[in-house]
């Protein structure tokens, strides 16, 4: 894997950046425009860490995480009757969660290639 190079670390940081903006858009209230805002940079810094680093199954997972964390910032912060606010967690959550899904064979597949200890 080249860096700058995984359309999925590309998509899940635009998912993140729409995440993090969103705020200015959307109606926001109690602690949606915190989730969406922190989740969002989390994101993106995840995404830019796997694109300048490929091949680093733990940091894919980090991705996923946060991208979780989205999809459920709703609910968890109890923001999910917000149509808007709700709305702009779950499908760039969900957006994320895909693509990071489809990075984590690639990257480990990568990390096992480049770090595979010899037989004896």
């Amino acid at each position: 894997m080249k860096k700058w190079n995984c359309w999925q670390d590309w998509t899940a940081i635009a998912a993140g950046a729409f995440a993090a903006l969103s705020v200015l858009w959307t109606a926001q209230g109690g602690s949606s425009t915190a989730f969406m805002v922190v989740l969002g940079v989390l994101l993106v810094v995840a995404g830019l860490t796997n694109l300048t680093r490929p091949g680093i199954p733990a940091a894919e997972w980090a991705q996923a995480a946060f991208a979780l964390v989205l999809l459920l910032a709703p609910w968890i912060g109890g923001f999910a009757s917000m149509t808007g606010a709700a709305w702009s967690a779950w499908i760039p959550g969900a957006v994320a969660v895909v693509v990071t899904a489809l990075a984590i064979k690639p990257s480990t597949e990568e990390y096992r290639h480049h770090h595979v200890m010899p037989t004896p």
